[in-house]
């Protein structure tokens, strides 16, 4: 045994009290739970990289809105199910200023954060053609998403994206198109876990197809302006957020609050529904829904269902704080370059250590730096290597659970990681090189 940051017997305790067969092929709510276990049973802070949480604090703007909202007794009062009129409008105002897209109003819908978003996409576009009943998931990808489906009884096909950038996408998504039963694609972009960013091109070819087959397209822009490589925090000036939708009408669009305004704990999100798309009529909707009509569904069938809307207060927080960077008060870009900054330092100590970076490229410029990234030590899988840090006070996740087909990678959130551990971490990474050089 090598001399490690944290004893080894500790790790191992936890591991075994864990119940956890292969610590790798572990949720990442149970890979939180090993790690708080071992932090606490060896009083060893661990350079917390597993969990996609923001680390910044919530801005004041959106806090004290929800505070005034609540002493105007919003809290006895059911919210609409399609969200505050308000909140609605300045959604419909923060897309056209920050993405140079028009959808009205009426078509943007508060949800339960992102991830109601995406269930109550996935359980109306699913069920609209009967020979349309599978999802496409452009991998790698968030893999809650597949754990809907899971909970839905919903098909889905995917593929590593790694291999197919450019025109080779089109190729690639055409051979799962063309047999007519692909009935929704979703994908990321900045994307976790790769951070990689679909360039127009490939949005293009993604929206040209999705046309061409009567595809829905879910963008999950968990992540929206934060390729820190292009200045996309100015509202109504170019460079704007590259979108799908500007290549076809067949999209819903999933924009978090989470990380882009450090909101996490609120679970208040966004959909954005095409104009087009949110009034179309699929007969086979009503025959399991109360209308044919997609985006109704959306909001009468499925969010009702779900949730019956979001808390009142979370909606006047989100509506202050896009009306602020709507109105050009609030640039929410400032704070959250943070996590670019940690990223490229980050990535340069575990390079200079002998781990390499899984993805790097978008098609042929070098990857932002962001929320994620993504490495892997020569000689290692990735399961092996994800539990063998563990003795380093080192925590991530396997990038098997992503849909990934790199199994020897893991994949890095910088967000818990405070500059003051930059040391620990160069220390640890050093002590790890000694050990498997």
């Amino acid at each position: 045994m090598f001399n490690t940051p944290v004893p080894p017997e500790i790790v191992k305790k936890g591991i075994q009290e864990s119940g956890l067969e292969k610590v790798g092929r572990g949720s990442i709510r149970e890979i939180v739970g090993l790690i708080n276990n071992i932090e606490q049973a060896s009083g060893i802070r661990f350079i917390r990289m597993e969990m996609g949480v923001p680390g910044l604090d919530a801005p004041g703007i959106g806090i004290e809105a929800e505070i005034e909202a609540l002493k105007k007794g919003v809290a006895s009062k059911y919210p609409m199910i399609d969200g505050v009129k308000e909140l609605k409008n300045e959604i419909s105002r923060f897309v056209k200023l920050f993405i140079n897209l028009d959808v009205t109003p009426e078509h943007c819908i508060p949800s339960v954060g992102s991830m109601q978003g995406s269930m109550a996409t996935f359980m109306v576009s699913c069920q609209r053609d009967v020979k349309k009943d599978t999802t496409l998931f452009i991998d790698p990808g968030f893999p809650v998403q597949k754990r809907q489906h899971h909970v839905l009884g919903l098909k889905y096909e995917s593929f590593d994206v790694y291999n197919y950038r450019g025109e080779k996408l089109r190729e690639k998504l055409e051979s799962f198109l063309a047999k007519g039963n692909i009935s929704t694609m979703v994908y990321s972009s900045p994307n976790n876990p790769s951070w990689i960013c679909f360039s127009e091109r490939e949005l293009q070819i993604i929206g040209e197809l999705a046309t061409k087959y009567d595809t829905v397209v879910i963008e999950d822009l968990a992540y929206i302006a934060m390729d820190f490589r292009n200045d996309y925090g100015r509202p109504g000036e170019a460079p704007f957020q590259p979108t799908v939708a500007r290549y076809t009408d067949n999209f819903v669009l999933l924009i978090s609050s989470s990380k882009v305004f450090s909101y996490a704990g609120q679970r208040v999100a966004m959909i954005v529904i095409s104009d087009s798309l949110y009034s179309r009529e699929f007969p086979h909707l009503a025959g399991r829904f109360s209308t044919a009509r997609f985006g109704y569904s959306i909001i009468q069938d499925a969010i009702y269902s779900l949730s019956a809307g979001v808390g009142h207060s979370a909606q006047y927080g989100l509506r202050a704080m896009l009306k602020a960077a709507n109105d050009g008060t609030f640039n929410f870009l400032n704070d959250i370059k943070e996590y670019g900054e940690k990223a490229k330092i980050m990535k340069e100590l575990f390079i200079k250590n002998g781990f390499k970076l899984v993805y790097d490229q978008d098609e042929d410029k070098p990857l932002a730096d962001g929320f994620y990234f993504t490495i892997f030590y020569p000689g290692f899988s990735g399961l092996d290597l994800m539990e063998e840090l563990l003795y380093y006070g080192i925590s991530a996740i396997t990038l098997d659970i992503t849909g990934s087909k790199r199994s020897e990678g893991l994949r890095a959130c910088v967000s818990q990681i405070k500059r003051e551990q930059f040391n620990d971490l160069r220390q640890r990474l050093e002590a790890f090189r000694r050990n498997h050089s």
